[in-house]
C-alpha cells in the first residue's frame, strides 16, 4: 500500500532519508509568481488540532524548476508537485511548465487552501485548465468542507482528474488562554491532526462510492490502525501529515503496523480490505501511470 507525505509536511531536501522512505514525495504547493506567504506567527498547536496559516510560501515555478527540482530528482523517491494558484490560468501555467519536467510523476491539484483567498473558478474549471495543460496524472485535492464532496469529486473526474487527494484541511481558530486573542497573525487557518481522522474517513468513504479514481486518503494518520481504517472505507495510498513534524520516522512505523494489523486480521496485504466498508468490489488501484 502506497505511503506518501502531505504537502508542506516534509522537506526532502533536508530529509531525505524521510523522503526516501516513502512511495512518492509530494512538494510544498508551487505557484506560478514567488509568495513569501503570510506574516508570523503561522504556527498554533492545540490538543487535537495543529493550525497553520503559512499562505503558499514558495520561490515561484522558474526559480523551483531551477534550483528546487534537479535536486529533487537525485532523491531517488518518486516526484509529485503540489500546484495552487488564484485562476485557471495560474493552474495551468504551472502544469504546462511542469509537463516538460520528467522527472515528475504526478501533478497535485491544491484546490482547497484554506490560508490564501481562492481562485473564482470551481474545482472541476480548475482541473479542466489544467488537463489542457499537462498530460502528467492529476490529483484533485478537496476540502472536506464542500457541502457534497462526493458531487465535487464526480465533477473533476468529468473534467479529467486521474485521482483524488482527500482531504485538505478545514480551517480553524484558535484563541490565546491570557490575552483571548487569535494565535494566528491572520486570524484563522488550516486545521490538522489527530481530529481530522473521522472527518478525511468520511470523505473518502463518500467518494469511493461516488467515483472509480484513485483515492490518496489524508488526515489524522498517526499509526498503521489510521492507515487501515483509510484503505477500507477505499482509499488506494495514504499520506502522512502531522505526524511528520513529531515522528519523522513514522514511515516506516506505520508501514509496520499496518501490516501488523493486516496478520491480525488473517490478511496478507492491504489490497484484500481495500473499500470494505463499501460493501461493494474495491476501487481502481493508485496509480501514477
Amino acid at each position: 500500500m502506497p505511503l506518501l507525505n502531505a504537502s508542506g509536511c516534509l522537506d526532502a531536501l533536508t530529509a531525505p532519508e524521510v523522503a526516501r522512505s516513502l512511495d512518492a514525495f509530494v512538494t510544498k504547493t508551487v505557484t506560478p509568481l514567488p509568495r513569501e506567504g503570510n506574516p508570523p506567527p503561522r504556527i498554533a498547536e492545540t490538543d487535537d488540532w495543529m493550525l497553520n496559516s503559512i499562505g503558499l510560501q514558495n520561490p515561484g515555478i522558474d526559480a523551483w524548476a531551477e534550483d528546487s527540482y534537479p535536486r529533487l530528482v537525485e532523491l531517488d523517491a518518486e516526484l509529485w508537485v503540489s500546484v495552487g494558484g488564484f485562476s485557471a490560468h495560474d493552474y495551468a501555467l504551472v502544469c504546462e511548465r511542469l509537463d516538460d519536467l520528467k522527472g515528475v510523476a504526478a501533478i497535485e491539484l491544491n484546490l482547497s487552501c484554506p490560508n490564501v483567498d481562492e481562485a473564482p473558478e470551481t474545482a472541476a474549471e480548475l482541473t479542466a485548465g489544467a488537463r489542457a495543460a499537462t498530460a502528467k496524472p492529476l490529483y484533485a485535492k478537496l476540502s472536506p468542507q464542500t457541502s457534497d464532496i462526493a458531487e465535487a469529486a464526480r465533477a473533476v473526474e468529468a473534467a479529467g482528474a486521474d485521482g483524488l487527494s482527500l482531504v485538505n484541511t478545514l480551517r480553524g481558530l484558535a484563541l490565546d488562554p491570557h490575552t483571548l486573542r487569535p494565535r494566528l497573525a491572520l486570524g484563522a487557518g488550516g486545521a490538522s491532526g489527530p481530529a481530522l481522522r473521522p472527518i478525511a474517513l468520511a470523505c473518502v468513504h463518500a467518494c469511493a462510492r461516488a467515483v472509480e479514481l484513485p483515492i490518496v486518503g489524508m488526515g489524522g494518520v498517526a499509526a498503521g490502525r489510521d492507515a487501515l481504517d483509510l484503505v477500507a472505507a477505499g482509499a488506494t495510498a495514504v499520506a502522512l501529515g502531522t505526524i511528520l513534524f513529531a515522528d519523522p520516522h513514522a514511515p516506516a512505523r506505520i508501514r509496520a503496523e499496518l501490516e501488523s494489523e493486516l496478520r491480525a486480521r488473517g490478511h496478507s496485504s492491504a489490497a484484500e480490505i481495500r473499500g470494505i466498508a463499501l460493501g461493494s468490489a474495491a476501487p481502481a488501484e493508485a496509480s501514477s501511470k
